[in-house]
């Protein structure tokens, strides 16, 4: 019997309070994803080095790769325990619970552009290429022209969101949905950040979030099931514990502490993290430019 850690809170709640049953629908080193036949969402289980997340719950172990878990496995969860056949049974009787709560914009921003500016450097010098960011390496011609894609649709977005065009944003918005490399591909990582500052309370972008829940609506058949479930959940402000611990920082933490919650993003995925850190920038700056202070530049 292997023990669950900490875990999301409403994950929790459904597997403590229903009987559920599902299926294993990808697996991976340090995680395996599950579909909930139920709710028809993806659950993921992780191992201990990974943060806590949306749906996801996790437990003491190291890797999963030598359990023998594969896709299409039979999951069962009831009375506390989830189980995946004969494999793996986990008990959630000691599990911590954990609840993705964004910090609410604060009232003095001059801060915000100053962390900006460093943030954005911190990035270009530290950031992994291939994705939003440009790869210094010489690439062929496909990863050329997707890397130009990337570019001019999310400059496009940038100055729909600047002007305030917000059908000419969503329209932008849906463009870079499925584009670029990755499990998760560039574009949706992108606007996983960007929807994540699009739904901290009292910031200017606030009364726009809707806009997150319109593009979510168009995206399901344009990506992969993985993703999909981030942006869904990102739509809402439910991302990841190192994304709400960056945003924290960069609000109210010392400089420090922003530096080494940056640092923690960046290392989510191959260019994943720095793709998400772009869009919590392009977010922070659409809201400063809201107020009437600040423009945002294209960070290729």
């Amino acid at each position: 019997m292997e023990i669950a850690k900490s875990g999301d809170f409403s994950f929790i709640q459904q597997i403590s309070d229903s009987k559920l049953s599902g299926y294993v629908h990808s697996t991976f080193n340090r995680t395996f994803n599950i579909h909930c036949l139920e709710n028809g969402e993806l659950y993921t289980i992780a191992c201990r080095e990974m943060d806590n997340g949306p749906n996801t719950l996790i437990i003491d172990v190291d890797r999963f790769d030598e359990m023998d878990i594969k896709v299409n496995d039979t999951v069962h969860f009831e009375n506390k325990i989830l189980s995946v056949e004969n494999k793996i049974a986990i008990t959630l009787e000691q599990v911590e619970s954990w609840k993705p709560v964004l910090p609410i914009y604060p009232k003095d921003t001059e801060i915000i552009k100053t962390r900006l500016t460093k943030m954005k450097h911190y990035i270009n010098i530290l950031g992994k290429g291939g994705g939003m960011k440009k790869n210094k390496i010489s690439r062929g011609p496909f990863d050329v022209e997707m890397s130009k894609m990337l570019n001019e649709r999310t400059n496009l977005l940038l100055n729909a969101l600047r002007n305030n065009e917000m059908s000419k944003a969503l329209q932008h918005a849906v463009s870079l949905i499925g584009l670029g490399p990755g499990l998760t591909p560039s574009g949706d990582d992108f606007l996983v950040g960007l929807f994540t500052i699009f739904n901290i309370r009292n910031s200017p972008r606030f009364s726009h979030q809707s806009f997150c829940e319109d593009v979510v609506e168009k995206a399901k058949a344009l990506t992969n099931d993985i993703s999909y479930m981030a942006l869904k959940k990102a739509s809402v402000g439910k991302v990841r514990e190192s994304i709400i611990r960056l945003v924290d920082s960069l609000f109210y933490g010392k400089e420090e502490e922003l530096f080494f919650s940056l640092n923690q993003v960046i290392n989510i995925g191959s260019s994943s993290g720095t793709d998400i850190a772009l869009g919590l920038v392009s977010g922070l700056e659409a809201n400063i430019n809201q107020e009437g202070n600040y423009g945002s530049k294209s960070f290729n």
